[in-house]
This record gives structure tokens, sequence and C-alpha cells, in this order.
């Protein structure tokens, strides 16, 4: 098993930044993949990116592409999401998950065996 907390979330203005952490813990030799997604109100989960742990290889939503970084320290088994020139579009509950196996379909949250309990976000404009 893997667990995953997630950390980070608050309120700012249109135009800030902020990063959130992900902690993996458990048999984290396991995941081949770590991902971000995030759900608002109404609507499904979202794929926001990912990051391969092999190589390091990341795949962003085009939502969030040039405005989001997803990044790890491995020795801490930390994943970041760094979010910049945030939008109120971007208010969600944002989740980290974790993939046990390649796919070929990595933005369906199915894909996922590992969920953390998410972290609001809030973007007023």
């Amino acid at each position: 098993q893997v667990q995953l907390v997630e950390s980070g979330g608050g309120l700012v203005q249109a135009g800030a930044s902020l990063r959130l952490s992900c902690a993996a813990t458990g048999r984290t030799f396991a995941i081949v993949a770590m991902a971000w997604f995030r759900q608002s109100p109404g609507k499904g989960r979202e794929f926001v990116g990912r990051l391969r742990r092999a190589g390091g290889g990341t795949y962003y939503a085009d939502s969030v592409k040039d405005r989001f970084t997803i990044s790890r320290a491995d020795a801490e088994n930390m994943v970041y999401l760094q979010m910049n020139n945030l939008r109120p579009e971007d208010t969600a509950v944002y989740y980290c998950a974790a993939d046990r196996q390649f796919t070929a379909s990595p933005t369906l949250p199915t894909e996922y065996d590992y969920w953390g309990q998410g972290t609001q976000v809030t973007v007023s404009s």
C-alpha cells in the first residue's frame, strides 16, 4: 500500500502562485508515476499533470501548460505542483495520485491506484 498526503492549498488572488506538496509513504518503490488531478464542484476529476519516475518526463493538461510544473524530491518521497499565474478557474480540490503501471491513458483517474485526501485551492478574482 501507498499513502499520499497533500498540503499547501489555500486562498490566493488571481495572478499569484502556490506550491502544493504530496508526501508518499509505504511501498513507494512500486510507483512508476505520480500525477495531480483537480475537481471543482459539480465536475468530474480533471487531469492536471503527470511525472514519470524513470527519466522524470512530464505531461500536462493544455489548461495548465506553461503555468504549472511538477517536480519531485526522491530522497524525501515528495512530489510538488508549482502553480503560477493562478486564475479563478483553477479553483478546485487538488489531488495527488500514484500509478503502479505504465499507461496509455495517463489522463484517466481510473488508471491510478492510490489517492490522497485532497487540498483546496481557491483563487479569487
